[in-house]
């Protein structure tokens, strides 16, 4: 027989060991148990086993009863038989956004239509940011078609979310690769460099229609610096002094770097730029496409290997080789057609304010303004969550 046992009350030390000490007198071993102090309460639930127990059912209640009155705080036990029948096909689910009213209520609503049990449930809110951890049970549903349906609930709430196995989540991740356009840095710098040399227009048809997938990336990124043949190789740094890191990536990847991570920048774009980024970042490893320069101008040309979907893909397998890091521990952020096969090949692949495309194969999106919002889903530091308000 099995007896669950919720105690709450005003935090003070010595809670858990006063019920645990009557357990363990009375032979009865604790089984499972989850407790925390939220707002300075006390909760804490547990599961106990009484089959080698050295007293009663309603003998054992009292003294758990007794205790809880001299620490004053309060207890309710019950008993009931068996256990959880089955294999547990677990997920985590992380939702990100703005508090409100019913977040709760309207992503629980999804489990509900697929007849998904909630195994434990974590929120913390801070300012007006909410995120919210739903480690679920999903049985023998089909977990793309959860994970598909939570995708578009969360759209339609103006929510991020990120649904990935309990396998995958408890893993301790070690590297972290990011896009930089649009991702890193809140810019298209090639649309920058098409801006200086005249031809925006011409390159913005060619950028969209790479990053929905329409064509190439090659050919794309090869046509777009063509037009920018003649363009004086110092814009490159007027334009560097102009972008704007996305916000919270500063204080983001410092705390990757606290934690251990190594870091990555692996970009279709330049590799002036995401060598200015290792740079100024601090970051592990800096890969981009290389603009020859004759004469301290752009010849329209580049150098070396060009750096498309499956470029990017190879180049986090090398890092992972390199480093002795398994698939299964690397995060790989992106935002467009071209991060397609990385974010596939990662452990955990996040779309960052990404094309429909590439919400479909990601693990999760986030929207712009919440990049910082990888600080719960990775599990970092309380401290950075706190100084980022989250």
């Amino acid at each position: 027989m099995l007896i669950a046992v919720s105690v709450y009350g005003k935090d003070k030390p010595g809670i858990v060991h006063s019920i645990a000490n009557v357990l363990a007198e009375n032979n009865i071993n604790i089984v499972d148990i989850e407790q925390t102090v939220l707002q300075g309460m006390f909760t804490m639930f547990l599961v106990a086993d009484m089959s080698k127990a050295t007293t009663s059912f309603e003998e054992i209640k009292k003294k758990l009863e007794n205790v809880a009155r001299k620490i004053d705080v309060a207890v309710s036990v019950s008993q009931f038989e068996g256990k959880y029948a089955g294999e547990k096909n677990l997920y985590v689910v992380t939702v990100l956004g703005k508090d409100r009213v019913g977040i709760v209520r309207d992503v629980t609503s999804v489990f509900l239509e697929f007849g998904i049990n909630i195994e434990k449930t974590s929120l913390t809110a801070r300012d007006n940011l909410i995120s919210i951890e739903f480690v679920i049970d999903i049985g023998k549903t089909n977990p793309e078609e959860v994970k598909r349906r939570l995708r578009l609930e969360a759209e339609r709430l103006g929510l991020d979310i990120v649904f990935q196995p309990y396998s995958t989540f408890k893993r301790d991740k070690r590297l972290i690769v990011f896009d930089m356009d649009s991702t890193l840095v809140d810019a298209e710098i090639i649309d920058e460099l098409a801006k200086e040399a005249g031809v925006e227009r011409e390159v913005k048809e060619l950028t969209e229609k790479a990053m929905k997938g329409e064509i190439s990336f090659k050919e794309a990124l090869e046509e777009r610096v063509k037009l920018l043949k003649g363009l004086p190789a110092e814009v490159l740094e007027k334009i560097y002094s102009k972008i704007k890191l996305t916000n919270g990536a500063k204080e983001l990847i410092k705390s990757l770097k606290d934690a251990g991570y190594k870091i990555a920048v692996i970009s279709g774009g330049f590799s002036y730029f995401t060598n200015r980024l290792k740079e100024e970042l601090g970051l592990d490893y800096a890969f981009g496409n290389e603009l020859e320069i004759i004469d301290g101008k752009l010849t329209g040309r580049l150098k070396g290997r060009i750096i498309d979907a499956e470029e990017k893909a190879r180049i986090v397998e090398e890092i992972a080789k390199k480093e002795g890091i398994k698939l299964e521990d690397v995060v790989a952020i992106g935002d467009g057609a071209n991060d397609k096969i990385m974010i596939e090949k990662a452990g955990l692949g996040i779309a960052f304010n990404a094309k429909e495309a590439l919400k479909e194969v990601a693990d999760g999106s986030i929207s712009k303004e919440n990049l910082i919002g990888l600080a719960s889903i990775l599990k970092l530091p309380s401290e950075f969550k706190k100084r980022c308000n989250i």
